[in-house]
C-alpha cells in the first residue's frame, strides 16, 4: 500500500441485508485494500447486523438503538471511524452502493495527481443499467477560474461544490475542521449541508473513473414524489438556508431560488397536491427551531464517546482548553533584523522570546539582513548575552527583504516548529507556553494582538483575526487572516508551498493563502499574545500608490491561482485598492471604526 494512507470505509445500513452483502464483498474486493470497515447499524429488524458482523472485511459492527435515519447514521460512522482508527481518509456510502474493484484506487490516483490536496473526492454513481444516476450527480462548482478547472481536466476530473453521500472520500483534517454532518435532518439534504460546509472554501472533485453502482429499487431522483418525506425536505433545507456555515449568501440566493422553483413543480404535478402542501407546512413549523446539535442526539448512542473525543480534538474550535496536552515539541524561534530597525527595540523583542518565556525555545535562528551600523552590530553580537541561550546569527551580504531573509533562515532551522518574532514587537511571557502545545494537529496556529506606540503599559487597538478554520478560508478572500509576528508553523508545509517566495511587502498574506490551498490545517487563538509596534508612520507605510500598485498585484497573483474568484477579485479592488489611497488620518480612523468588527460573527467576540 505504497501510499501509506490509512483509510477507512463507513456504511449505514438499514434493512437492506442483501444490498449489505454485496456493498461488503465488494469493498474486500478492492485494487487499495481499506484499513477499516465500519458499519452502523441503525436498528435494522432483518439480519442486517448479522450479516456485518459476520463478514470476514468488517473491523466493526456498532448497533444503533433507534434508526437515526442516514444523517444520523453517517455521522455516528465518522465519529466512530476518526476516533478509533485514526484514519487519513475516509470513505462513506449506503449499503444499496457496490463499488467497482478499482473505484478507491481511482479515487486516490486522483488525489495524488491533482496539485493540490481535494478536501473530497466523489465517485461516478450509475445505475443497475450503467446509466448515471441522477440522484447522485454532484453539483458543478461555479464561478471558478479557467486555470482552476483545467487542473481538475487534466486529471479527468471535474471542480464540485456538493456531493451526495455515495461513496465520497473525505480528507479527516476537513472533518477535524468542519466537524459532524448534521444528525438532526435525519434524511434528506444533510450531505448536501455536510459537503457545501466542507467545499465552502476547499477544493472538491468528481472523478469519473471512479464508479460505483447504486442499486436503488427505481432509476430518478428521489424529490420525484417525495410523499410524506416532504417534511423532511422542507425542514432540512429551511434549516440549512438559516442556520448553516456551508453556503455563502449569494449561493443562497441562488439554490433558494432553485428550491422554490422545485417545489412549485412537484405541487403543481402532485396527485394530491393539498397533502403534499400540508407535509410541506409540517416541515416549515418544525423548521421555526433550531436542530438538535448532533452531540446531544448521539448522546444516547454508543458513539458518544466518539463525538467527545473528536469534538476534544478539534481546531475549528474557539475553547482550545479542550485540547489534550501532549509532550512539548522543540522549537525553533526565526527572527529577521537588518539596518532600519531600532537597536533599543530590537533589544526588547530578542528578550521577549527568549529570557522572558515561561517556555524557551530550543533553537533561536537570527537572520541579519544586509549591514548593520554600529549600534545594532553592538546589540546584535551581545544577543547571547541578553538572551541567556545561543543564538544563530546567519548573515545575507546585501539587504534582501523580509521574504528572502526567513526563507534563508528557515534554511537553518533544527526544529519541525518554528515560531516568528519580529525585530520590534514585544511576545507575552506565555505565548510559546500556550502555543506549542497546540500544535500537534496543527500546520499554523497564530494570534491575535495588542498594538502599542511607545509603552506596552498603554496599550491600544487589538487587532482580532477569525479563529476557526471555516472562517480563516473565509476571511483570507478579504484579506489576511493572520497577524504574522505571532505565528508559529511547520516548516515543512512552510517549504512544501515554496515558502515565502517574495510578496512585495505581502510575503506573509502570499504564504498563507498557498498553505490554505494546500489543505493546511490551521487556527488562531484569542488571546492577545503579542505587543505589536506600531510606530507614528505605521498608518501611513499601508497606504499610498506604491502600496495601492502592491495590492493590485496580490490580487492578481490571488486570481491567477485560483484562490479567489472573478467577483472576489472585483470586489477586493473596489474595497481595498480605495483603501490604500484615502488620507492616513481616514484609514486609522476606518481601521480603528470597522477594521476589527466586520469579519467576524458575533459569537467570536
Amino acid at each position: 500500500m505504497g501510499d501509506r494512507l490509512r483509510i477507512a470505509a463507513v456504511i449505514v445500513a438499514y434493512n437492506r441485508a442483501p444490498l449489505l452483502a454485496e456493498c461488503l464483498d465488494a469493498l474486500a474486493a478492492q485494487s487499495r485494500p481499506l484499513d477499516a470497515i465500519v458499519v452502523i447499524d441503525n436498528a435494522s429488524t432483518d439480519t442486517s447486523a448479522q450479516v456485518a458482523v459476520k463478514h470476514p472485511a468488517v473491523t466493526e459492527c456498532v448497533r444503533m438503538p433507534e434508526n437515526l435515519g442516514g444523517a444520523g447514521g453517517f455521522a455516528a460512522g465518522i465519529a466512530r471511524a476518526v476516533s478509533r482508527y485514526q484514519p487519513n481518509l475516509v470513505w462513506v456510502m449506503d449499503d444499496d452502493t457496490v463499488p467497482e474493484p478499482n473505484a478507491l484506487a481511482e479515487l486516490l490516483r486522483a488525489r495524488s495527481e491533482y496539485p493540490g490536496t481535494p478536501a473530497l473526492l466523489a465517485a461516478k454513481a450509475v445505475w443497475t443499467d450503467g446509466r448515471e444516476h441522477p440522484m447522485n450527480r454532484p453539483r458543478v462548482r461555479p464561478l471558478i477560474s479557467v486555470k482552476q478547472r483545467r487542473k481538475a481536466e487534466a486529471i479527468a476530473s471535474v471542480p464540485i461544490r456538493t456531493a451526495s453521500f455515495v461513496a465520497v472520500l473525505i480528507d479527516v483534517r476537513a472533518i477535524r475542521a468542519e466537524g459532524l454532518p448534521e444528525a438532526a435532518y435525519f434524511l434528506w439534504n444533510d450531505d448536501f449541508e455536510y459537503s457545501s460546509r466542507i467545499l465552502r472554501s476547499r477544493v472538491g472533485l468528481y472523478v469519473p473513473a471512479a464508479v460505483v453502482t447504486h442499486k436503488t429499487a427505481k432509476f430518478g431522483n428521489a424529490g420525484v414524489n417525495p410523499g410524506e418525506r416532504f417534511v423532511n425536505e422542507v425542514r432540512n433545507k429551511v434549516w440549512m438556508f438559516r442556520f448553516s456555515r456551508g453556503l455563502r449568501p449569494l449561493e443562497k440566493i441562488l439554490y433558494g431560488g432553485k428550491t422554490l422553483l422545485r417545489w412549485s413543480g412537484l405541487l403543481a404535478g402532485a396527485e394530491k397536491p393539498l397533502e403534499l402542501l400540508k407535509y410541506g407546512l409540517d416541515g416549515l413549523r418544525q423548521a421555526r427551531n433550531h436542530p438538535e446539535p448532533t452531540a446531544e442526539i448521539l448522546a444516547r448512542t454508543p458513539v458518544a464517546g466518539d463525538v467527545a473525543k473528536l469534538k476534544g480534538n478539534c481546531q475549528d474550535c474557539a475553547d482550545f482548553s479542550r485540547y489534550e496536552t501532549t509532550e512539548i515539541q522543540p522549537f525553533t524561534v526565526l527572527m529577521s533584523v537588518y539596518a532600519g530597525d531600532d537597536p533599543q527595540y530590537f533589544r526588547a523583542a530578542l528578550r521577549s522570546v527568549t529570557a522572558d518565556q515561561t517556555l524557551k525555545p530550543d533553537q533561536v535562528v537570527l537572520v541579519v539582513d544586509g549591514p548593520l551600523d554600529g549600534e545594532l552590530q553592538r546589540e546584535v553580537a551581545a544577543a547571547e548575552e541578553l538572551a541567556g541561550q545561543p543564538i544563530e546569527v546567519h548573515r545575507l551580504p546585501e539587504n534582501r527583504g523580509l521574504a528572502e531573509a526567513l526563507d534563508f533562515g528557515i534554511g537553518f532551522a533544527r526544529n519541525e516548529l518554528i515560531a516568528r518574532a519580529d525585530a520590534d514587537d514585544i511576545s507575552m511571557p506565555q505565548r510559546f507556553a500556550t502555543q506549542i502545545p497546540l500544535m500537534r494537529d496543527l500546520d499554523l496556529l497564530g494570534t491575535w494582538v495588542r498594538e502599542f506606540e511607545t509603552s506596552i503599559e498603554q496599550p491600544g487597538l487589538v487587532r482580532r483575526v477569525p479563529l476557526l478554520p471555516s472562517d480563516i478560508r473565509r476571511v483570507a478572500r478579504m484579506r489576511d487572516p493572520f497577524n504574522h509576528p505571532t505565528v508559529v508553523f511547520r516548516g515543512l508545509t512552510v517549504l512544501s508551498v515554496g515558502g515565502y517566495a517574495g510578496g512585495d511587502s505581502m510575503e506573509d498574506y502570499w504564504l498563507f493563502t498557498r498553505m490554505l490551498q494546500a489543505g493546511a490545517r490551521v487556527a488562531n487563538l484569542p488571546d492577545a499574545l503579542v505587543f505589536y509596534r506600531i510606530g507614528a508612520g505605521a498608518y501611513k507605510r499601508r497606504g499610498g500608490l506604491s502600496m495601492a500598485a502592491t495590492e493590485l498585484r496580490m490580487q492578481n497573483k490571488m486570481l491567477a491561482s485560483g484562490f479567489i474568484n472573478p467577483l472576489q477579485y472585483l470586489r477586493n479592488l473596489l474595497i481595498r485598492v480605495p483603501y490604500r489611497l484615502i488620507p492616513t488620518r481616514w484609514r486609522r480612523a476606518a481601521y480603528a471604526a470597522i477594521g476589527e468588527r466586520i469579519w467576524f460573527k458575533e459569537g467570536q467576540k
